[in-house]
Order: C-alpha cells, then sequence, then structure tokens
C-alpha cells in the first residue's frame, strides 16, 4: 500500500504537533510551584486538604532533607539526630521527641501537604506507627530552612 505525499505530510505535522504540546506541557510544568492542585474538600480536625497533586518537575531536596531526617528517627539515631537541639530552646522538647519515638516507632510516612513561609518550608505527612493494634497513623510536621548550599531540618512536630 503506497501512501500519498498528502497523507505523509499530515501524518508528519501531526507528529511535530503532538512533540509541540508535550514540550509546550513540560515548560509550562517547569514554571510551576511544587503543588500543582489542593482538592477543596480539607479534613476537619487538621484543616490539611484530603488530596494535594505534586509537580513532577519540582526540585525535591527539601523533601530529601526531610525523608533523611524521618529515616535517621525510624532507625533508632534520634539522640544522634537532635544533639544540636540540645543547646536552645528545643532541649526539653528534643528529649519528650526522643521518648515518644521510642515508644511510638515510625513505620512510613506520606506527603499530604506543602507550605511555603520563606525562609522556612513546611512539610506535613501522614505517618504509620507501630502500634498495640497493628498499625496507628499519625500526623508529622517537618520545617526545613535552606543553609548553606543545603536543606536541614529546623523543627519536628508530630501526633502521638
Amino acid at each position: 500500500m503506497a501512501f500519498t505525499k498528502t497523507q505523509i505530510g499530515i501524518a508528519a505535522g501531526a507528529g511535530v504537533f503532538l512533540v509541540l504540546v508535550f514540550l509546550g506541557y513540560l515548560w509550562w510544568l517547569s514554571n510551576q510551584g511544587p503543588v500543582l492542585a489542593r482538592s477543596e474538600d480539607h479534613d476537619p480536625l487538621t484543616g490539611l486538604p484530603v488530596s494535594i497533586r505534586m509537580n513532577p518537575l519540582r526540585d525535591r531536596s527539601t523533601e530529601k532533607a526531610a525523608n533523611k531526617f524521618l529515616r535517621e528517627l525510624r532507625d533508632g539515631h534520634c539522640d544522634e539526630l537532635l544533639h544540636g537541639w540540645e543547646h536552645d530552646y528545643h532541649k526539653k522538647y528534643a528529649k519528650y521527641i526522643c521518648s515518644s519515638e521510642a515508644q511510638h516507632p515510625l513505620v512510613s510516612w506520606q506527603l499530604i501537604e506543602w507550605e511555603e513561609a520563606p525562609p522556612l518550608i513546611i512539610l506535613h505527612y501522614r505517618g504509620m506507627r507501630q502500634g498495640n493494634s497493628g498499625g496507628e497513623q499519625s500526623l508529622l510536621t517537618v520545617t526545613t530552612e535552606h543553609k548553606g548550599a543545603e536543606w536541614a531540618v529546623t523543627k519536628y512536630d508530630a501526633m502521638y
């Protein structure tokens, strides 16, 4: 079956059009913030949106810092992790966090909200903890601040 020049031109034009639409979408995504959409429904207890749609092209360096912090908490390195907090007003709070994390160890977590409050970024997570009944959900908040070339965790809050 032979193709005519018109058919080949239409196919080539459609292919170029699809490539341009795709590149335009990538350009649009690269100019958007980290959160593309939040649901209209909010959790009545926390006020957080029920779901969010994250930008796949977002800068994930804050999330990497928060995930590293949460992994170290989960792996039992709380005292070493919060040792730097011992010298300021977080001293008693650091001891409370470590004892609470030992009693209710974190198993997994999922990002549910992203707040920007320059120079801070506040990440809200829904976490799963070990409990007597197999597993308990809790809310975690990790506050990060840009220090030098990296993001550092400056505050951690959790509901136990």
